[in-house]
């Protein structure tokens, strides 16, 4: 594929706002199907950042979020499976935040944002911490109550019912790379955060080595969902920015990294994807295509470790606190 160049048609590069693009990629909804149309990776010529153009319009960007892309299990084997395994990796997460937790002289509430369906922080909560979620789908909120004991509103972060300096953490799992203004959600977490607080983010790194591999194919861009693509560098610039100062790095998720390279090499056999695409399957094929897509994971887990190993893993978890 070629690559134009793209100067005028996009606007500015949100990161140091230059005008001069070239076009990555072409591309469309791979893992939901929501949409055939066709959408751009432009690459600043400038900074190097990628983003998506053009930008989904709000009005229509829930289309792209299909009902059920959080998960709420079924009471069949291959559910309970699948949950299991959510509840084994999900154990990486925790563990990362409970140590930020634990090393903060501040006390209050852990308010986890774009909770889903509230499996993190039940399981946070099963650790002494008082959790609350947030998420833009009422859906996602009310399986986060109902199912998971989690208290959770549909709100956006600028408009979540929290004072200021009340929370002990902010957490934002795979967030900022949806919204159309990470920074303001920086903002508004800082502003949350008491003086000790911690704020705990994680989103896809483009500079893994996993992007490298499978290029356009990569599951961390995600078209239409995620607007930006960021590297370590962008993350952690635009964190500091906001007023945070940065404690701590991990660039392996035990829930993300090898589940992303799996899905990278065949978006068909995604458990998530196929439900949410409402693939017609029966209990046998659909455990058998679950244990296919799991013999996936493993086998891209010590790519992953080894990428991490060398801060280049699929996705990269920042711990920070307000500066000083």
């Amino acid at each position: 594929m070629s690559h134009p160049e793209t100067t005028n048609t996009a606007p500015a590069c949100p990161a140091c706002d230059a005008r001069e693009f070239k076009e990555r990629f072409q591309l469309t909804d791979r893992l939901y199907h929501t949409t055939r149309e066709q959408f751009s990776i432009l690459e600043c010529k400038v900074c190097g950042l990628l983003r998506l153009y053009p930008w989904p319009d709000a009005a229509v960007l829930d289309r792209y979020y299909p009902p059920g892309y959080w998960f709420s299990p079924q009471p069949d084997t291959a559910h309970r499976l699948e949950e299991a395994y959510r509840r084994l990796v999900l154990r990486d997460h925790v563990r990362f935040v409970r140590t930020a937790l634990r090393h903060s002289s501040a006390h209050g509430l852990v308010l986890d944002v774009g909770c889903g369906g509230g499996l993190f922080l039940h399981l946070l909560h099963e650790e002494g911490f008082p959790v609350a979620g947030l998420d833009f789908s009422f859906e996602a909120a009310s399986v986060a109550w109902k199912r998971n004991g989690v208290p959770a509103v549909c709100a956006n972060l600028g408009h979540a019912p929290v004072s200021a300096e009340t929370c002990s953490g902010v957490t934002m799992f795979h967030v900022l790379e949806h919204v159309y203004d990470p920074a303001a959600y920086l903002e508004c977490a800082h502003r949350m955060l008491k003086p000790d607080g911690r704020l705990i983010v994680q989103v896809p790194n483009a500079e893994c080595w996993q992007f490298r591999v499978f290029s356009s194919r990569w599951n961390g861009l995600d078209v239409p969902r995620h607007l930006i693509n960021f590297r370590r560098r962008d993350i952690l610039r635009l964190i500091e920015l906001a007023g945070f100062e940065i404690i701590r790095e991990k660039h392996f998720s035990l829930r993300d990294n090898p589940a992303g390279f799996a899905t990278s090499v065949s978006t068909a056999l995604d458990p998530m994807a196929r439900r949410v695409r409402g693939v017609k399957e029966g209990g046998a094929v659909r455990l058998v295509k679950d244990l296919v897509y799991f013999c996936l994971v493993v086998a891209g887990l010590p790519f992953a470790a080894l990428e991490a190993l060398f801060n280049a893993g699929s996705s990269i978890m920042i711990e920070a606190r307000k500066k000083q």
